[in-house]
């Protein structure tokens, strides 16, 4: 494939460790290993500062730390990391600087120092405010915790604050999310990411419901869910403009916006995945071949390869419909226009009044976005 003029992307640092590994994640986490944080943070100033992503031809405008739970590391070991990134790449440009972090988990101290940083983004894992769902999900934090951190981030003085939450938890009902996110909005938070929770394989949850020890809810009741907040969020001010992501003007993610638009981003830390624009890799999802591979003098790519025309307009296609702005048809390489109007023929055959053509743009309508998986599934070349 040839290479691509890109204007500007990004950076994710991924950071492994948490108290408490949570039944339905399938990110790479270390519960419980705080003696590891001080060798792992060693390993990881170590591969930034060798990073052979020096003359990158295009300009870094967000940072993301996730985890895991990043604000487990404490002052000290984020400092260094931050010290690190900004003496081996040109920030000048860096416009969102996001951590996430857990209700409960973070002191006022400890969000002065984020600040202090240049951090200016927060995401908090708030899930649900009913305490016997954050049970059922395994959370160690109680609906009034997630609450009065918000509150304490908002009056420390974050402006840009993100809350997550969950829908589709087995015993949870339509009145308890709308009432969810009633509560959410009226903190008057800048961004809301709302996920349907999904039974990723290997999970305890993936236990649970393979043993029939639980049953997830019917379909149309998560529809009637997704429709719900697509409603509710949308008459308060919220922009959709992600499949599940919710913004006051101008908050959209930035960062999650470049992995959306098939934009570069740097990615450092164990299972981190990254796209310089031609080539996607990924880290040891292991601690300690992670470390060792660093210790001897390596970079700690567990794989990589170039993606080619096809690939890329698959992304482009995925991803795109995700967003409601959706996707330019001129964002696709040539030799695979002929196939996607064949496809998009049958697409629109199939699914009638979900898809929207504006002159060279293609999206999905407010009808189509409750079967975006599905209709860009229909839609790989």
């Amino acid at each position: 494939m040839k290479s691509i003029k890109y204007s500007s992307g990004g950076i994710y640092i991924h950071i492994p460790f948490c108290l408490t590994k949570c039944m339905y994640c399938d990110f790479y986490s270390i519960p419980d290993k705080h003696e590891q944080i001080q060798g792992f943070t060693h390993a990881l100033i170590s591969e930034i500062e060798n990073s052979p992503y020096t003359n990158l031809g295009w300009e870094i405008d967000t940072i993301f730390i996730g985890g895991g739970t990043p604000t487990i590391l404490g002052n000290h070991h984020l400092e260094s990391i931050v010290n690190a990134l900004h003496k081996r790449f040109n920030l000048s440009q860096l416009k969102e600087f996001t951590i996430e972090t857990n209700p409960g988990e973070v002191k006022p101290e400890l969000l002065k120092t984020l600040q202090s940083l240049g951090i200016n983004r927060l995401s908090i894992g708030v899930q649900s405010l009913f305490d016997k769902h954050l049970q059922f999900l395994t959370r160690i934090h109680t609906s009034e915790q997630a609450i009065q951190t918000i509150k304490m981030a908002k009056d420390i003085g974050f402006e840009n604050i993100n809350a997550d939450l969950i829908f589709g938890i087995p015993g949870q009902n339509l009145e308890e999310w709308t009432s969810d996110l009633k509560t959410i909005v009226d903190l008057d938070l800048q961004h809301v990411s709302a996920y349907s929770l999904t039974v990723e394989q290997g999970t305890q949850l993936d236990k649970w419901v393979s043993s029939s020890k639980i049953m997830m809810p019917e379909d149309e009741l998560s529809l009637e869910m997704f429709y719900t907040a697509n409603q509710l969020m949308s008459d308060r001010g919220y922009n959709p403009y992600e499949l599940s992501n919710f913004s006051k003007p101008g908050f959209e993610c930035q960062h999650n916006l470049h992995y959306w638009r098939i934009e570069p981003y740097l990615a450092f830390g164990p299972s981190a995945h990254g796209f310089d624009g031609l080539t996607r890799w990924s880290n040891y999802n292991d601690l300690h071949q992670y470390m060792t591979s660093i210790e001897n003098g390596n970079m700690p790519v567990k794989e990589s390869y170039t993606i080619d025309e096809i690939e890329y307009a698959n992304e482009i296609i995925g991803f795109g419909l995700r967003l409601k702005e959706g996707f330019q048809i001129n964002k696709l390489p040539k030799s695979v226009h002929t196939q996607f109007w064949k496809q998009y023929k049958q697409v629109i055959n199939i699914y009638p009044e979900c898809v929207d053509r504006s002159d060279d743009n293609i999206s999905l309508t407010k009808k189509g976005m409750a079967f975006a998986d599905a209709i860009a599934s229909d839609f790989i070349l």
